[in-house]
């Protein structure tokens, strides 16, 4: 479609022929400088015109160096004067004339996301700067290659001198006829002005400064001091500045920059005085140059200097190290060093001077990066530097470049200077590593983004895209496509199906009523054709994306072909989403299509009927006119969609029907009229095709609704169960046990599984079907399963042993000097730690409970989650029982009949759910249980089993547990719920019994006891115990404690008894236990069976272990020799 020349990208070929100013015979030397009209730099001072002709004449290093300081200095001061606004300016009358346009153009080009990706640290706003950077580098460099540099000076104020034509020629700058765009024409794009080129006026200020390069006209104004003085074209260069944005400053250092690198490398005198410039663009590294040549004097301040510079290393490292176009090693000794080099300049500006070290090592890194050689590579090394050409930083500037060809002002209209910018832009292929295939799909995807970013108003935007993909098509099928091709071309295609696709599903609603205006024919034909051109060319071109190329081989517009199966798929899946859209109208609701409203449901079915055949007429007369280009009776598919639909919603309908009724019948007439419409819609559009339409007439399923309810009851019965699973495999998935409110203390999944059994049962009796059969049964059993395997996942929390500590060896006390056991009973109130049961350490008791006496509950979250599945339990058992009662009452019928009253109160004792609730009530029990121990061996292990007579027995005492545990039972009553407070107290009461006894029988090497002890132990049990008939605000009753305590005060009043008494009973409890006879006989060890009682002989011998009584001590050591304590 658009052949571009290759040989232009290195300067022959379609370059601009530039035209010299001046000549042998011109008095100064300099006016015969070649200048690009991207370089028109200002002319030389008065003077000093002169003075560097007699220095030029002599030749020499230093004449040459100070030509360059003539340039440089000239072109400062001239561009320094230049006024910053006329741009500034420029873009505010060109933004603020289109405001509108631009905030929808901005949410329109939301909806498409750039394919490439992104290059981080560089914003859009950067990587146009940097394009135009390249593009200037490139048209500027290629331009001395292919005719010299046309320098134009500004003469006097009258005469044909003082007017500037820079690159007026045919072809140097937009002196060309533009309304016969190549471009244009081949695109199909229509010119939208007269053939008058666009002009500046040499002063350039601000209120002449131009708006949009493809809206001027030729307007000639009066120059001061210059009456009659014509404007003259704008160039190439300053149409791009324009539409890139980039400011006066800018532009300067740009064109300073230049000057001295290309003037800079090869400057020689022959003929007289003669630039030649040698250096091609590949071979320049611009943000090097960049570096090397702008200090800080160029910028107005040493911020915006900064950030520039640190521009330009990102864009050298995003070049060379993050997106190289010849792999890199990432130990590679440059890249490292360019790193550094990077990391310094984030602090502050790097100097850049010639005595810079970092600047020379800069150099050196940038260098020797840019200057590799692919591996294997043919040809010397050298030819041409990889800086810029990486994907995506190279496909990311190209396209910045490409997306000047549309006008500011007005964004669907694509410049009438399109061809020489376009021919322009292939200047920077070598410099970016593009060529003509990648140049191919990039312009393809700005033409497609500009058509959706302008809010697909403009069809010839799309018709260009879809032209430029007649050539990626071609391009896609040569073989040995390079990497970056394949995946820029994987990435474009891509998008633009999405987004068509996206159009396309749900068609309906994107081209209805909101684009009466602007074509629905147009803007739809536009989106089906980009869709299918792009899977066409995915199918045949690129594999791995889903569509295989035996999906494309019919080129025809049937069913059955590429193009009349997508469009089928369109169809339907547009068809759905707008029925459901009307659906939801209907409801007042946006997320549900189960009718579930009271308030005359069969006037929302009646009226949904009248707006299907309305959705169907649509389709007929609007879209499918449009859609049998590619479907032969996209009607038909159409129509048999929305008669499935709303059979869909009539079942659902059907099931909650009670009764027939005349709202019923009402319905049903209704949708036996949409039906009869439907078909006849159908048999109408499938008239003319070949096989009569059989294929889609098959698919329609009639609305017999006498056998709906019987023949769908067992398997809405299924269904029910299933959601019913679904809601119990997600509580095990998701359920947190975390508390939501106050007033429902329990699991929010047993609510949703509760509330869905509940409206299963009253929606299958309100189903009209006298012969059930067995299906209550069904039900039930479905339901009995569901509500076991809930209880079993919330009994699943541990056992109580988890939260057991492990029982130290059985040791003898020590038996210490009286000096000794006094200093220790002086050093125990200063003990700040411990060691809990899982070896982590813990507070003492004295630091615990510094506070003051009202310390914060110590429930951690694990044992609030345990209540919460209490609650549950509970809330489960009273919520199936009554789920069992309506079972029962409604399985066999409301008897109104004396005779049958009692029959029926009979029959409703019979239950459904007799092992969900056995599995209930000892689920309650379990999960009670191992609360109560997490409670007091996990939670209160710091102040009762890990705190409790450490040390010393009257200087750690149960005052500071009691606290604790006082608090943890008020937490617990203002969490679980009245029925399950009574048995989660009583457990709390017997693990705190249990972590007594272990503080007397198993409390390891820190605690030792007397007989002395013994009053204080026995008066703090008495407070336990009272802490629960206190506490427990009668949800234990006194019998009740008293008897879980008779094994404890047993043990308790052991602690009272001496030495010689406990050896007499340990001997009586072990010859009872192991049958021995006779005293001589050596007795076992007793085994450990933690049933602690005053007879168990195991529980004797704990109590001696933890005697400090030398008789003890004595009788251990001789009877079963163990050790002492450590």
């Amino acid at each position: 479609m658009l052949a571009w020349n290759g040989g232009a990208a290195s300067g022959h070929g379609h370059m601009p022929a530039a035209r010299e100013i001046g000549g042998p015979g011109t008095p100064s030397p300099a006016r015969g400088l070649r200048a690009s009209p991207f370089l028109a730099c200002p002319p030389p001072l008065p003077g000093a015109e002169r003075a560097s002709s007699r220095r030029c004449s002599i030749g020499g290093e230093e004449d040459m160096g100070r030509l360059q300081h003539h340039h440089r200095s000239r072109s400062a001061s001239s561009l320094a004067r230049s006024s910053e606004t006329t741009a500034t300016e420029l873009d505010a009358r060109s933004l603020g004339s289109t405001a509108a346009a631009a905030a929808a153009s901005v949410a329109a080009a939301e909806a498409v996301e750039c394919p490439f990706g992104g290059v981080d640290g560089l914003s859009r706003a950067e990587l146009r700067e940097a394009a135009y950077e390249v593009f200037f580098m490139s048209c500027r460099a290629a331009g001395g290659r292919g005719g010299g540099l046309n320098y134009y000076p500004a003469g006097g104020d009258s005469g044909g001198d003082g007017s500037p034509t820079i690159g007026a020629g045919p072809r140097g700058g937009t002196g060309m006829n533009v309304v016969s765009s190549r471009v244009k024409r081949a695109l199909g794009l229509k010119a939208r002005r007269s053939s008058q080129p666009t002009t500046v006026r040499s002063s350039m200020s601000a209120s002449s400064a131009p708006g949009s390069p493809g809206r001027m006209r030729a307007v000639r104004d009066q120059a001061p001091g210059s009456p009659g003085k014509p404007r003259r074209p704008m160039t190439s260069a300053e149409i791009m500045r324009q539409q890139m944005r980039v400011t006066d400053q800018s532009d300067a250092r740009l064109r300073k920059t230049l000057m001295r690198t290309l003037i800079g490398q090869t400057l020689r005198v022959d003929d007289g005085l003669r630039l030649q410039v040698g250096k091609k663009a590949e071979t320049i590294i611009l943000p090097l140059e960049l570096l090397r040549q702008l200090k800080l004097a160029d910028f107005t301040e040493s911020g915006e200097h900064h950030q520039w510079q640190r521009r330009q290393l990102k864009l050298l490292e995003e070049g060379l190290i993050l997106h190289p176009s010849l792999p890199l090693d990432c130990l590679n000794a440059p890249a490292l060093r360019f790193r550094e080099i990077m990391q310094a300049a984030d602090v502050r500006a790097i100097d850049t001077g010639k005595a810079s070290d970092t600047m020379r090592a800069l150099c050196d890194a940038v260098l020797a990066l840019a200057w590799r050689s692919a591996p294997g590579a043919a040809g010397p090394p050298g030819e041409a530097c990889h800086w810029a050409d990486g994907y995506p930083l190279n496909v990311l500037l190209y396209v910045s470049l490409l997306q000047a060809i549309f006008d500011l002002k007005e964004a669907t209209v694509v410049l009438d200077e399109v061809d020489e910018l376009l021919e322009l832009m292939t200047r920077t292929w070598t410099t970016l590593g593009v060529d003509k295939m990648l140049h191919n799909v990039c312009f393809a995807w700005v033409l497609f983004q500009q058509y959706v970013a302008t809010g697909q108003i403009e069809p010839d935007l799309a018709g260009g895209a879809l032209a430029m993909l007649t050539d990626v098509a071609t391009d896609a099928k040569q073989e040995n496509h390079d990497t970056v091709y394949t995946r820029v071309l994987s990435s474009v295609l891509g998008a633009i199906r999405d987004w068509s696709e996206k159009q396309l599903l749900g068609y309906h609603e994107r081209f209805g009523k909101g684009m009466v205006g602007t074509g629905i024919g147009a803007a739809m034909e536009n989106a089906l054709s980009l869709a299918l051109t792009t899977s066409k060319i995915i199918a045949e071109s690129v594999p791995g994306m889903g569509i295989t190329s035996a999906d494309s081989e019919d080129d025809g517009g049937g069913i059955g072909s590429f193009a009349g199966d997508r469009v089928d798929y369109y169809v339907r899946c547009s068809m759905r989403s707008a029925f459901t859209k009307v659906l939801e109208n209907e409801l007042g609701q946006g997320n549900s299509m189960i009718i579930n409203r009271d308030d005359e449901p069969s006037e929302i079915l009646a009226r949904l009927a009248k707006d299907a055949e309305q959705l169907a007429l649509s389709q007929r007369d609007s879209f499918s006119p449009v859609l049998k280009r590619w479907h032969p009776f996209p009607g038909a598919a159409a129509v048999v969609t929305l008669h499935s639909c709303y059979g869909v919603v009539l079942k659902q309908y059907l099931a909650k029907a009670t009764c027939l009724t005349n709202e019923l019948v009402h319905v049903l007439h209704a949708a036996g009229r949409l039906e009869k419409a439907l078909v006849q819609m159908m048999v109408e559009d499938v008239a003319d095709s070949d096989d009569g339409g059989k294929s889609v007439v098959r698919e329609v399923v009639p609305y017999d609704v006498e056998a709906l309810v019987l023949r769908f009851l067992r398997t809405w019965i299924e269904e029910k169960l299933r959601i019913a699973r679904e809601c119990l495999l997600r509580a095990k998935d998701t359920e947190s046990w975390i508390l939501k409110s106050k007033g429902e203390p329990y699991a929010r999944s047993a609510v949703e599984l509760m509330k869905l059994a509940k409206a299963t049962v009253d929606e299958f009796f309100g189903i009209p079907v006298t012969a059930r059969g067995g299906m209550v049964q069904d039900l039930a059993g479905g339901l009995d399963a569901i509500f076991q395997e809930y209880i079993s996942f919330l009994a699943s929390c541990g056992t109580k042993q988890s939260y057991l500590p492990s029982l130290p060896p059985l040791t003898r006390c020590n038996q210490d000097s009286k000096i000794i056991r006094l200093w220790r009973r002086a050093a125990s109130p200063c003990q700040a730690t411990g060691t809990s049961p899982r070896g982590g350490v813990y507070p003492g008791q004295n630091a615990s409970f510094s506070g003051g006496n009202n310390p914060r509950p110590s429930t951690s979250r694990g044992t609030q989650r345990l209540y919460i599945r209490l609650n549950t339990l509970h809330y489960l058992l009273s919520h199936i029982h009554a789920l069992d009662k309506s079972l029962s009452f409604f399985s066999h019928g409301r008897c109104s009949s004396p005779t049958s009253s009692a029959a029926s109160r009979h029959l409703a004792q019979s239950t459904h759910f007799e092992h969900p609730r056995a599995a209930a009530q000892s689920a309650i029990i379990r999960v009670a249980e191992v609360a109560a121990y997490r409670l007091i061996f996990l939670d209160s292990h710091h102040s009762f089993y890990g705190g409790l007579y450490v040390g010393a027995v009257a200087d750690a005492r149960i005052r500071p547990a009691l606290r604790a545990l006082k608090q943890n039972l008020s937490f617990l009553v203002s969490i679980l719920v009245d029925h399950a407070q009574p048995v989660a107290v009583r457990e709390v009461m017997k693990a705190s019994f249990q972590a007594f006894l272990m503080v007397l029988l198993a409390g390891g090497s820190e605690r030792s006891f007397t007989t002395e002890d013994h009053a204080i132990i026995e008066e703090d049990f008495r407070s336990l115990k009272r802490a629960f008939c206190t506490r427990g605000e009668g949800l234990v009753a006194e019998e009740v404690v008293e008897g879980e305590a008779l094994a404890a005060e047993g043990v308790v009043a052991l602690m009272g008894q001496t030495a010689e008494q406990l050896v007499d009973e340990f001997g009586i409890a072990a010859y009872e236990t192991t049958g021995a006879v006779s005293d001589r006989q050596q007795l076992p060890m007793p085994p450990t069976t933690r049933r602690w009682s005053r007879t168990d002989p195991n529980t004797i011998l704990r109590v001696l272990c933890h005697r400090d009584d030398e008789v003890a001590s004595h009788f251990l050591k001789r009877t079963f020799q163990l050790p002492k304590r450590r």
